[in-house]
């Protein structure tokens, strides 16, 4: 079966671009960032899983798996890392304080 070249044209741009939109999901979520919504006065709400407790006080930490229920709400500043000092450091104190609670 031929398709005229107008359609195969068509096909093939749309193809293009539903791949090119694919390709740019991946890379927005590659950094664990699961949401980024943009407030007024440049702050941000961020969603991305917590750090793997036992990659805490690795030189590079990991974050939990995306479908993991263990999943940060950030509300500040739009360029937060999720694996950065202030996180890293929030989070390990997260974990003490949980260690040294009675029960």
């Amino acid at each position: 079966m031929k398709f005229p070249l107008k359609i195969r044209t068509r096909f093939l741009a749309g193809l293009l671009l539903f791949a090119s939109v694919g390709v740019s999901g991946t890379a927005l979520s590659a950094d664990g960032i699961l949401l980024k919504d943009e407030m007024p006065g440049g702050l941000c709400h961020l969603r991305f899983p917590a750090i793997r407790e036992e990659t805490l006080s690795w030189d590079r930490p990991v974050l939990k798996d995306s479908s993991s229920d263990d999943i940060i709400d950030y509300y500040g500043s739009c360029d937060h890392d999720p694996l950065g000092k202030e996180e890293i450091e929030s989070q390990k104190d997260q974990v003490t304080r949980q260690a040294s609670r009675p029960g």
